[in-house]
């Protein structure tokens, strides 16, 4: 049995390390030149499902590697007001009655996970990815096998093919031509602020040491922020680890100006400046300090809930199939959970257990429910930043400090998703 892997990401290195635990023949075909590529910047927050993914698929080498690498992000998850000060802090393990190891986040710089996936996968002598190979369609054969055509003129057959490439997906184009993103009519702009002794005293330590933080303003708007450490993307794997807080100002479109996407690191910066006024100092000098060339206008699309389709030899993991706004927070974890589950259906295939079509069928079912679960909540958290007037905002954050004064009220509210794992 051959898989063809469409996309070098998280979730399709994760998807071939499970599949060759198991010995079945994979191949990744990835477009960009290296494994540096657009990779700079930022970093994964790991949760309870992502690493039970990893631990799953990846060889026992590389699971050990990549806890000595994780940073720990904590369980718990704080909302504050824009002088700072606390308006509650919802803390999963508690909510949850799990430990904190089973329930903290973890955090790892892109390049630092994708150097790990790709361990055993890049060996010259029988290579299971290959670099710069632009996919452009498939064709599903007579024999029941699935060709893949590429930009260079080359195809490869396999028996199944699973696109994980990425939110503009080319194979989810061609297999699923009518599925959408949609608009949410919610925009952000993303910044990063280094870190020294010094600015660190000058923040809360919360700010600083991983946790993540909502700074909550009355009226339109909401900022999310986390600090990372984790090496730059200059090629050099010695190059001392930075530490920084990366920041995002969400708002709707309509209150960002027309031509945002145009506009350098400074021009963005301003803007958030301008509609920051009278926040605290300390947030201030975040934003006015952070480095403009990480000042960036991302567009935020997401899928919509998404419907059953019929299972083939040909499937989708990943962005590739339900690409989510990152207000979630859990848009990379997902795409391993896919990994996990598909490699696990994949198996029976290989042990005469199911056929291709049974085994799709199963993962697709069984990644629609948390799949559009994610969605729900990425989707509801990204509106929710962007919605509401004073007199809104104002309730939220009376419900904010109701829930922090009261564990019931707290398990009613903000702390129920946790409540529910």
């Amino acid at each position: 049995m051959k898989v063809l892997i469409i996309g070098g990401g998280v979730g399709g290195l994760c998807l071939a390390h499970g599949l060759l635990k198991t010995g079945i023949e994979v191949q990744v075909f990835e477009q960009q030149l290296s494994n540096t590529e657009n990779l700079a910047g930022y970093g994964i927050h790991i949760n309870q499902d992502g690493r039970r993914a990893l631990r799953t698929c990846l060889p026992l080498s590389s699971w050990t590697q990549l806890q000595t690498i994780f940073t720990p992000a904590g369980a718990q998850l704080y909302f504050r007001d824009t002088q700072l000060q606390l308006l509650a802090e919802r803390d999963d393990a508690e909510l949850s009655g799990k430990s904190i190891k089973e329930t903290e986040r973890c955090g790892i710089g892109r390049l630092e996970l994708r150097d790990v996936l790709l361990e055993g996968l890049v060996n010259k002598s029988s290579p299971v990815v290959q670099w710069s190979k632009f996919f452009v369609r498939y064709d599903q054969l007579l024999d029941g096998q699935v060709r893949a055509h590429f930009s260079d003129g080359t195809f490869v057959d396999g028996d199944l093919l699973v696109g994980a490439d990425g939110p503009n997906s080319t194979v989810r184009h061609q297999y699923l031509p009518d599925l959408k993103r949609l608009d949410l009519g919610v925009s952000a702009i993303t910044g990063r602020y280094l870190l020294d002794e010094q600015r660190i005293e000058n923040l809360p330590a919360e700010i600083t040491d991983g946790s993540l933080n909502n700074i909550v303003p009355y009226g339109k708007g909401w900022m999310f922020s986390s600090a990372w450490k984790f090496r730059p993307a200059d090629g050099n794997h010695s190059s001392e680890a930075e530490h920084y807080v990366v920041w995002a100002y969400v708002l709707p479109t309509e209150d960002i100006p027309q031509n945002a996407n145009g506009l350098d690191g400074s021009k963005l910066r301003d803007h958030v400046l301008e509609v920051t006024k009278g926040w605290s100092p300390q947030l201030r000098n975040m934003l006015s300090d952070s480095d403009t060339s990480s000042i960036k206008y991302p567009s935020l699309l997401s899928m919509p809930t998404l419907s059953k389709w019929d299972p083939s030899n040909v499937t989708l993991l990943g962005d590739a199939i339900h690409n989510m706004t990152p207000m979630g927070g859990i848009g990379a974890n997902t795409a391993l959970q896919d990994a996990e589950v598909l490699s696990r259906h994949i198996t029976d295939v290989a042990a005469g257990r199911l056929t291709i079509t049974e085994a799709v069928g199963n993962y697709q079912d069984e990644m629609l429910v948390y799949a559009n679960e994610a969605l729900q909540l990425s989707r509801r958290n990204a509106e929710n930043a962007c919605n509401g007037g004073g007199i809104r905002r104002f309730i939220f954050r009376g419900l904010l400090r109701a829930a922090q004064a009261s564990p019931v009220i707290m398990r009613a509210t903000i702390g129920r998703t946790a409540v529910k794992e």
